[in-house]
């Protein structure tokens, strides 16, 4: 008999993966069955033939940031105060922004480098016929995570521009997420605004944190895979590691309705 259930879940998260083209790839060495055998062996002063079959259990050593892999940014990652006040960090952010109704804005159509613009986040509402509301989880659309395992992953998506992620703030939105490193565009393009004098050309996005309280999710996978661009839940709740800027989390779209194996 097979089971199913009345919900599907989308898996919207990248690998933590040895050797990853992004900014902050984790150092995973891992550890078989026979490995640990043999470290509890030397431990415990045992011979490791006494455990069943000689095997102990699997384990890994991770080494790696909050920044690594599939995360959310806390507004302390942006600026020490935000809003006027001490900005918050990861542990401290309200896990109610972090679980609502999602809508996907398809900016494919961007090329590497570009800004997106406020008018353009709009244009793509308008197309598929959404209006947004306080606390829905914007997902920008790119498919760079579609180079997560080239060299090129880092330079291959466009990025937000300042006035197009005070727009969404401003229509209440409290995360905004995207299938690249980050919401800004590449930090090749971006130092080489910075050294021809474009100073506010810098980190845009991210910097609008000094002034609103918002979170990002960095690094989102498979949002071409959303049957349809609303309609949808969003989780995105962050590990919690005390005083931290980022947390690494499982994001996933939730389809209601929609019939899955158990």
């Amino acid at each position: 008999m097979t089971a199913e259930r009345s919900f599907r879940i989308i898996d919207l998260s990248v690998p933590l993966r040895n050797h990853a083209f992004e900014s902050a790839p984790a150092e995973i060495t891992y550890f078989t069955h026979r490995d640990t055998a043999r470290r509890w062996a030397r431990i415990w002063g045992i011979d490791p033939d006494v455990l069943p079959d000689g095997l102990g259990a699997a384990n890994e050593r991770i080494q790696l940031t909050p920044h690594s892999g599939t995360h959310v940014d806390s507004p302390y990652h942006y600026t020490p105060v935000s809003a006027g006040k001490p900005a918050r960090t990861i542990d401290q952010v309200p896990l109610e922004w972090c679980y609502g109704d999602g809508v996907v804005l398809d900016m494919t159509h961007k090329k590497a480098g570009e800004g997106i613009s406020a008018a353009e986040v709009q244009a793509a509402l308008h197309k598929i016929g959404y209006t947004l509301k306080p606390f829905d989880i914007v997902l920008i659309r790119t498919d760079t995570d579609k180079r997560y395992d080239k060299p090129d992953y880092m330079e291959a998506q466009p990025g937000m521009t300042r006035e197009a992620t005070l727009w969404l703030l401003d229509q209440g939105i409290k995360v905004i997420g995207i299938d690249a490193w980050g919401l800004d565009r590449p930090f090749s393009v971006m130092v080489q605004d910075l050294k021809a004098g474009h100073v506010t050309a810098f980190w845009e996005a991210h910097y609008v944190g000094r002034e609103r309280e918002y979170l990002q999710i960095e690094k989102l996978a498979n949002l071409d895979q959303l049957p349809y661009p609303f309609g949808f839940k969003v989780a995105c709740f962050p590990v919690k590691i005390e005083r931290a800027s980022g947390g690494w989390c499982r994001a996933v779209a939730i389809i209601e309705g929609a019939t899955s194996p158990a």
